[in-house]
């Protein structure tokens, strides 16, 4: 039998949650590359997304100003990065120098991309919401770019070849593979 359920106080506890790399700009020649783990889809016509950031983190004022960012995918690859870009400051340090990222040109907004992450979501912000330790950055999907070499020759994108990382709780972890797709548990037997 079961043990009982333990009562904990309120809290964020919904996990596993992707780790991004998120970039910004300033518009006057500087760029940061923060982590982010509070960010997922919002809504699919129009296509938006969110962020929540604290603010006094460096970029927030970026952020703010330019109202542009990029949602950077990470994998097991760029797991260290990942890391790093969440535990240093960029008022600190050259996050980009320090990482060995190279940043992109973006196709549409201003703020960079890195050119390794296999999928770059640019955002433009429609509304801030102040909602306590975080504020939460509603965004337009303005654009996506998709790396090709995890396309196949008929263009389907194979995010799963790329090894993307998510984080629970103070860990990232890579994903162990395809347990089903969607509806499968409804599918007729063939």
């Amino acid at each position: 039998m079961a043990e009982e359920k333990v009562l904990w106080k309120p809290g964020n506890l919904i996990y596993p949650v992707p780790a991004v790399m998120v970039t910004v700009a300033d518009g006057e020649g500087n760029s940061n590359i923060l982590t982010i783990a509070w960010t997922g889809t919002v809504c699919t016509n129009p296509p938006m997304a969110y962020i929540s950031v604290r603010p006094e983190r460096y970029s927030y004022g970026m952020l703010k100003k330019t109202g542009e960012f990029v949602i950077n995918l990470t994998t097991e690859a760029l797991v260290r990065a990942t890391d790093y870009c969440g535990v240093r400051s960029g008022r600190d340090t050259d996050k980009w120098k320090d990482t060995g990222l190279t940043p992109g040109k973006a196709s549409v907004v201003s703020a960079p991309i890195i050119r390794e992450s296999p999928v770059n979501i640019e955002c433009r912000v429609t509304e801030i919401k102040e909602l306590g330790s975080h504020h939460m950055f509603l965004a337009e999907v303005v654009a996506i770019d998709v790396d090709g070499q995890w396309l196949d020759e008929k263009g389907k994108f194979h995010l799963e070849k790329t090894k993307p990382i998510v984080y629970s709780h103070g860990e990232y972890y890579g994903l162990n593979g395809l347990l089903g797709t969607f509806g499968y548990s409804i599918r007729k037997k063939k």
